[in-house]
């Protein structure tokens, strides 16, 4: 008899809470999205809390777990901004080992990572390529050293071997959304590559080749040309370390872009540019360029540096965050995961920085971990499963924070609502904060798998249910 009764005293509630909150028409739009006919082998769910008070105003799945595409992002965000701090900075070291003797450094010149995403990212003034080669120069100059007569050492050991994450597919790994975490991060882990199109569709492409000169990938080329206004639709292949990268797809005959594909080895690109600026400034190097990761494979260990030169501090969380955010960028929610491990006294893997978020989470809100079953902290994974009522909560709880403020700014605004948007094969979601025509402020979690037909048209029908929290 109780459970004939459960399910419309539930309805009832929802409709109070509605009600109360001067959203009355939610649960209607909701069912008439929900019945759509792009819905008809999906599954979609959404989550409206009131922001100030966690009152449940509408919810329907929200125990379902859902592949959140990038809306995870801002389940990363805030959990650096608890266990960072909005002030943290990540640190890069410039050392050597050995000594130096009339300007000579018999030794080597080692670069240390820290786990900076943002070294040589054109976003930030002071992370600038030119910016950083510049600085380290003069460092080593006001440091006496003129010639070195050992290596130039890419210290990438802090994060390990395993920069991509488990559940990145083939087919993202070699693009520059889907770049390696590495602890010594160089221009975002991104290299350009040219191409000129052929003379009509189908026609093979010309590789110019890549835009940076310190590199030795293999580009293969198996590009044709598209029809005019198809665009971009290059893709790379390739993987984590490797010297050559298979280029498919076609590129629009009439598009004049630079395509933008992962770095394998960030750290050995950084030392042989740090090398080549310091040969450009007069100082000399007569080792190779090297990083740790292969003089591990090498069975040949560099000796602890003894003396530090330079200690670069990143931009600040909340800095970075925003731009994590407004961009959509993959490598700065990994680095992120990696650093909240490294904070909390375990080793620098994804997995390690998943468990800590699953921890934090649990002993705040009293979440199950089972509501985050995740693999990334950027969403990549087509593997993530997240509930809406999960999701919404934490951003309800980041509402009462001191460093909401930057965590809301970093929110890009789409249909003139302050939201993330999250979207991979047949994936489209989005969480975010409004405040309601009656003034009450409210969060939600919105997320459909498994749509078919168009994504432009399955959004429209999602705004038009959004529109509703107006």
């Amino acid at each position: 008899m109780m459970k004939k009764h459960f399910l419309p005293l539930l309805l009832i509630l929802t409709q109070v809470s509605c009600a109360q909150t001067s959203v009355p028409n939610i649960d209607v739009a909701y069912s008439r999205f929900e019945n759509d006919s792009q819905l008809r082998y999906g599954l979609s769910s959404l989550t409206v809390l009131n922001a100030k008070t966690g009152e449940v105003v509408f919810s329907k799945n929200g125990h379902i777990g859902l592949a959140p595409a990038s809306t995870l992002k801002v389940v990363t965000s805030a959990s650096a901004f608890h266990i960072l701090g909005q002030d943290f900075r990540w640190e890069t070291t410039l050392c050597y080992n050995g000594s130096i003797v009339n300007g000579i450094l018999n030794g080597d010149l080692i670069i240390r990572g820290g786990g900076d995403p943002t070294l040589g990212s054109d976003r930030y003034a002071q992370s600038k390529p030119e910016a950083l080669l510049n600085r380290w120069a003069a460092a080593i100059k006001k440091a006496g050293i003129k010639k070195i007569n050992g290596r130039l050492i890419a210290d990438d050991s802090l994060f390990g071997t395993q920069i991509t994450p488990l559940g990145w597919i083939w087919q993202d790994i070699g693009n520059y959304y889907g770049a390696g975490a590495s602890s010594l991060s160089w221009k975002e882990n991104e290299i350009g590559v040219r191409f000129r199109a052929g003379v009509k569709a189908g026609d093979k492409t010309e590789l110019l080749g890549a835009v940076s000169n310190s590199t030795d990938l293999k580009l293969v080329n198996e590009v044709t040309t598209g029809n005019a206004g198809s665009g971009d639709n290059v893709y790379a292949y390739s993987a984590p370390y490797t010297d050559i990268v298979y280029l498919r797809g076609t590129y629009g005959i009439d598009l004049k872009k630079t395509i933008m594909i992962s770095m394998p080895d960030p750290a050995l690109t950084l030392a042989r540019e740090l090398k080549s600026a310091l040969d450009d400034n007069g100082i000399s190097i007569a080792g190779q360029a090297s990083t740790a990761r292969l003089l591990d494979l090498e069975k040949e260990k560099f000796l602890p540096p003894a003396t530090v030169i330079d200690e670069y501090q990143s931009p600040l969380l909340r800095q970075i965050i925003y731009w994590l955010n407004q961009k959509s960028l993959n490598l700065y929610g990994e680095n992120l995961i990696k650093s909240i491990a490294l904070k909390q006294g375990k080793a620098a893997t994804t997995e390690n920085g998943i468990s800590e978020i699953k921890k934090f989470w649990s002993s705040k809100l009293k979440m199950d971990p089972n509501a985050l079953a995740i693999l990334d902290g950027s969403g990549l994974s087509p593997e993530n499963r997240i509930t809406t009522l999960a999701m919404a909560s934490i951003l309800q709880s980041a509402a009462k924070e001191p460093w909401y403020s930057s965590l809301y700014e970093s929110l890009p605004e789409n249909n003139k609502i302050k939201m993330k948007s999250g979207s991979i094969r047949n994936v489209l979601a989005y969480t975010g904060y409004h405040k309601s025509s009656s003034g009450t402020p409210l969060v939600f979690t919105f997320i459909t798998n498994n749509y078919n037909g168009s994504t432009s048209a399955i959004k429209q029908k999602m705004f038009k249910v959004l529109d509703e929290l107006k």
